[in-house]
């Protein structure tokens, strides 16, 4: 019996096709899928500034520009703080009232010199927040929890320093402190120049020390974080902490350019944190985030806010509408992306 042995073909490499052809798709894809995560909101942002400036002749003048930068500096710089805490997967209610609070300290503060009044909002409303990370670390007890508790002391204590809102601390004019709430330079007012010094230093922390390296880490998988050493409570009560530290500098520094500590100040800012943090690619379950889309989101939540007041007809709940609205969409996009991303 002969047995025919039948031989599969050989295919011969002629060099017309690139070695490692076949993950080129996947591996565009993914870069792709984090390029829209990690930019989909500048993008947005660029468009959605540009058909302003055509529409509305006020838009992109100097004024307009000037004082859209400033009003964002302050929610920007607690942004900061919020996605620290977010890309450990934990949240922070606490930084409205702790805005607040750091107002009212700042402009209390004031009567006993410059140094107080700085140093005042960012002890008390750190050691807040080393309070909140203890208890989120330490305690493990459920970081909404422990930060919706913050923020009713907060708001609570703020409103015991000021007789129930009933007393509206001053800041002196021609103080070193009111010229750097209402200073300018080079056209800016002085805090959007520190709001940017803090965002380059907080890129710088997050993406070039050890620290940072943690805050991934432990957002990404905690357990995984504590077996390779990292020292996952530590990093969170730092966060925490730096989280309550931002949020009293930005409550000092809108003090000052009011030249007053507000009371009615800082309510809902916690969520238009999240927020701007949500839709500047930074992932709610934790990971993944960055500094810059942080603040893109700010900007790209005032932009909006700004057009319908330029637009006139239309009342400012409308802007806490499409901002929601905008939250949802990028929320369902994150997630589809992120799905994306472990399918490539």
């Amino acid at each position: 019996m002969t047995v025919t042995k039948t031989q599969a073909p050989v295919s011969v490499d002629d060099g017309s096709r690139p070695a490692g052809d076949g993950p080129v798709g996947p591996a565009r894809s993914e870069r792709l899928t984090a390029l829209v995560q990690q930019h989909g909101a500048l993008a947005v942002l660029v468009i959605v500034s540009l058909v302003a400036t055509f529409s509305f002749n006020s838009f992109a003048t100097g004024d307009n520009v000037s004082n859209m930068a400033t009003s964002s500096a302050f929610l920007a710089i607690v942004a900061l703080g919020m996605t620290f805490v977010i890309i450990t997967g934990g949240i922070d209610l606490s930084v409205g009232s702790l805005f607040a609070l750091g107002g009212v300290l700042a402009a209390w503060g004031s009567r006993h010199g410059t140094l107080v009044a700085l140093l005042l909002p960012l002890v008390v409303c750190g050691a807040i927040g080393v309070v909140n990370g203890l208890l989120v670390a330490r305690s493990r007890l459920a970081p909404f929890i422990v930060t919706l508790a913050a923020m009713l002391g907060a708001r609570g204590l703020m409103l015991a320093i000021t007789d129930e809102g009933a007393d509206t601390y001053l800041i002196g004019k021609g103080s070193f402190l009111a010229e750097l709430g209402q200073g300018s330079t080079l056209g800016l007012g002085n805090p959007v120049w520190i709001m940017l010094a803090l965002f380059v230093a907080g890129a710088v922390v997050l993406r070039r020390t050890r620290f940072g390296q943690h805050v991934y880490a432990v957002g990404g998988n905690e357990d995984a974080a504590a077996l390779m050493g990292a020292p996952v409570a530590r990093t969170k009560i730092l966060v925490y902490a730096l989280s309550g530290v931002l949020a009293g500098l930005a409550g000092a520094l809108n003090a000052a350019w009011l030249a007053s500590g507000v009371t009615i100040l800082g309510n809902g800012m916690e969520l238009e944190a999240i927020s701007a943090v949500v839709i500047g690619g930074t992932l709610l379950t934790g990971g993944l985030g960055y500094v810059s889309g942080s603040l893109v989101g700010v900007l790209l939540l005032k932009v909006i806010q700004n057009v319908i007041n330029q637009i006139g007809s239309l009342d400012s709940s409308y802007q806490q509408v499409v901002s929601g609205a905008f939250l949802a969409v990028v929320v369902v996009a994150q997630t589809w992306l992120g799905r994306r991303r472990q399918l490539l």
